[in-house]
């Protein structure tokens, strides 16, 4: 399966809003993603609980996996800005 490990930018981590922000784009993208952190805790992209609970902070990076490599595309890129100001 594609995936693509990115460095979370915004300042909270993906926590509160970039979570929000990030689950919303995960789930209108209409294909399963998941997130991994680095203790290996597995999340749905589009489960904004399950992103909380990943406790993701500043600069951490995490592990995107999909089906589609446009989604992973999107979802990284939007990681590796500070969602924080958006």
């Amino acid at each position: 399966m594609p995936e693509r490990t990115v460095r979370v930018a915004a300042r909270s981590g993906l926590h509160a809003r970039p979570a929000a922000l990030f689950s919303e784009a995960a789930a209108g993208l209409g294909v399963p993603v998941t997130v991994t952190n680095a203790a290996g805790a597995e999340a749905d992209a589009a489960s904004i609980l399950g992103l909380l609970t990943l406790g993701v902070p500043h600069g951490a990076e995490v592990v995107l996996r999909s089906e589609s490599g446009d989604a992973l595309d999107v979802l990284a890129a939007m990681l590796e800005r500070d969602l924080d100001d958006e």
